[in-house]
């Protein structure tokens, strides 16, 4: 077995790619000694300003438009738990519990950078449960996006203080059953420490790095698909020129057609743009104003246009990245406090605007994926435009089977369901909280909305797979490039040509978990030349 590896955390570099390792169980965590020290300064820095009788919000003041409210010392402990007791009012279907292993994980590397005044003995028992597979359990309706994700991240706290339920190795029990069988403790929270839990916005960081995660694959797929298809169809090379992409250098379009380029290279099936020219001239022997070639001069657009179409959902995806990233790594949270500075500063902080707008921006992206897969599926499928292939490619007696019939559906269903999915959610805002919430990100529910697209799209992107596997079953599999060469001898060896005698769901169903549930796709640099 191999050795799980231990990231250490600081509050400065947690990537997308660590939460889903940590969540699903691959990776461990570890707190930062440095990280630790920040921290012990800021809580003493906040206990001096107890002493010192200053008003802290949510410290020693009640929450959001309460918050002119002064609460007695004797009950601002107390204050904290009741907080977490009354926003633990979530609804739905629990959050799976590997994301909300990322959740708390997330939750903790932001309280890691030192600047919400906990105590260490909070940061070492989250640390503990993430390690030990303790996952809260957490509904997933709730977030406005602002204060943060109050509700998931009340549930969230529910765990840490031993109440509610949680999953142990997805395993579904109560809290206290989990803390028992692994031999560790609930916490009772002290001041400020429910709110630095709940007043930030890990359910969204954790829900989009999982997102991201697929997305970067469908990436990935895409790329492949689109060079199995100009391979099944002979396009014509020109299209993916580097020359033509530098005259229009957008960093996603010159990046997709370099990784096509290098994926067909060394095919046998791409018709070379100087090669066509005598070949059309010979068609015609006549002296006639007007004749008909049927050699392609140019290539429909869901072939030719590939590396200007998922340019941007290159780009995109690079960009929500950054923002991603940054969100995880930052102090989300409010009051904020800096020791060295001698500050404690109010702010908004914990508002989940940013992550709401990539998650929006990403879904617009990867339905545009889908629309370019959904469209080269029906090319292939659609005997007036797969330029020879057999109907629904059909293998069998046409009429008799149906091939890929029925399966479009799967694809035209859940593209149509994508772009509804695509609307965005960060202009949603709705006042709320006596309007003292009174602009909110729905940062969460675009999250979740984006989550589900990705879930979507894999759908739509296995049955093209599925497809260009069966096309080639009839024709240009011994000619394919380099790259298409070696992922076609590995998924044949999975792939039988479908012909009416299975489910076609199990087909979808091995093929789906086989390009995402492993880690195929993860870099296309290894299918390269050389």
């Amino acid at each position: 077995m191999d050795k799980i590896t231990t990231i250490q955390l600081t509050g400065n570099d947690l990537t997308y790619k660590d939460v889903v390792a940590i969540g699903i169980g691959d990776k461990r965590v570890a707190l930062d000694d440095s990280a630790l020290e920040r921290c012990r300064e800021s809580r003493s820095f906040l206990e001096q300003a107890i002493r010192d009788r200053k008003i802290i919000y949510g410290v020693n003041t009640s929450f959001g438009p309460m918050c002119n409210k002064i609460i007695n010392e004797k009950d601002i402990e107390t204050l904290q738990n009741n907080l977490i007791l009354s926003h633990a009012a979530g609804l739905g279907e629990p959050i799976l519990p590997y994301i909300a292993l990322g959740i708390l994980t997330v939750r903790l590397n932001t309280l890691v950078k030192g600047y919400s005044g906990v105590r260490i003995e909070l940061l070492e028992l989250m640390r503990d449960m993430i390690n030990a597979g303790i996952a809260p359990y957490i509904p997933e309706c709730g977030s406005v996006g602002a204060s943060g994700d109050l509700i998931h991240l009340a549930h969230m706290s529910l765990a840490i203080i031993g109440k509610g339920k949680v999953y142990l190795n997805r395993e579904l029990m109560d809290a206290e059953a989990a803390f028992a069988k692994t031999g560790l403790s609930p916490l009772r929270l002290s001041y400020k420490e429910g709110l630095a839990l709940m007043n930030g916005t890990a359910a969204m960081t954790a829900i989009g790095a999982f997102t991201l995660f697929g997305a970067e694959k469908l990436f990935n797929i895409a790329c492949v698909n689109a060079a199995f298809a100009i391979e099944i169809f002979g396009g014509i090379d020109d299209a993916f020129d580097a020359d033509l992409h530098q005259v229009k250098p957008h960093p996603g379009q010159v990046e997709v057609a370099a990784i096509i380029r290098k994926l067909y290279s060394g095919t046998g099936n791409i018709t070379i743009r100087e090669d066509m020219h005598q070949r059309i001239r010979k068609q015609n022997d006549q002296d006639v104003p007007v004749f008909e070639t049927d050699i392609n001069v140019q290539d429909v657009y869901s072939i030719r246009c590939t590396p200007q179409i998922l340019a941007p959902v290159r780009e995109a995806i690079d960009a929500v990245i950054r923002t991603v990233e940054i969100e995880a790594n930052s102090s989300n949270d409010n009051p904020i406090i800096i020791p060295k500075k001698k500050k404690i500063i109010h702010g908004g902080n914990f508002h989940g605007q940013s992550i709401s707008f990539a998650m929006d921006i990403l879904s617009i992206a990867i339905s545009t994926l889908c629309n370019l897969s959904e469209r080269r599926t029906n090319k292939l499928l659609d005997r007036s435009l797969n330029e020879g292939l057999p109907e629904h490619l059909i293998p069998g007696e046409v009429g008799l089977t149906m091939g890929f019939m029925g399966a479009q559906y799967l694809a035209t269903s859940s593209t149509a369901e994508n772009r509804h999915l695509a609307a965005p959610m960060s202009v949603n805002s709705i006042s709320c909280n006596a309007s003292n919430q009174d602009v909110v990100s729905m940062g969460t529910v675009a999250a979740r909305k984006a989550f589900r697209l990705v879930s979507n799209a894999k759908h739509i992107v296995t049955l093209e797979i599925l497809a260009d596997l069966q096309a080639l079953s009839f024709r240009n599999a011994d000619r394919l490039g380099v790259g298409t060469g070696k992922i076609y001898t590995i998924l044949k060896k999975e792939f039988q040509v479908y012909d009416n005698s299975r489910i076609f769901h199990d087909d979808l169903v091995k093929f789906r978990k086989l390009l995402f549930s492993s880690q195929l796709f993860d870099d296309l640099g290894r299918y390269f030349p050389g």
